[in-house]
């Protein structure tokens, strides 16, 4: 099971979006979609934006959406 939950990370990933407007991810697979770009980035190199043990990059990648470090854009701001 992951931890944190879809919904959780979800729920952090929009916590943005004003009333009324659609969110941002409204599916797991833009959550996994996201979470493994950010690890493949991690892998190539860059620094970790959180302090962790952890050496797996696709958890230290859950772990920085769930804190809010990293964004992800909508199609209209990429």
């Amino acid at each position: 099971m992951l931890h944190p939950s879809y919904s959780d990370l979800m729920k952090v990933v929009n916590s943005e979006v004003e009333p009324g407007e659609a969110p941002v991810v409204n599916s797991r697979y833009s959550i996994v979609m996201a979470a493994s770009k950010r690890a493949r980035q991690i892998i190539a190199g860059e620094e970790p934006l959180i302090n962790t043990k952890d050496e797996k990059a696709l958890s230290i990648a859950v772990e920085e959406l769930n804190q809010g470090k990293i964004k992800i854009l909508s199609d209209d701001e990429e």
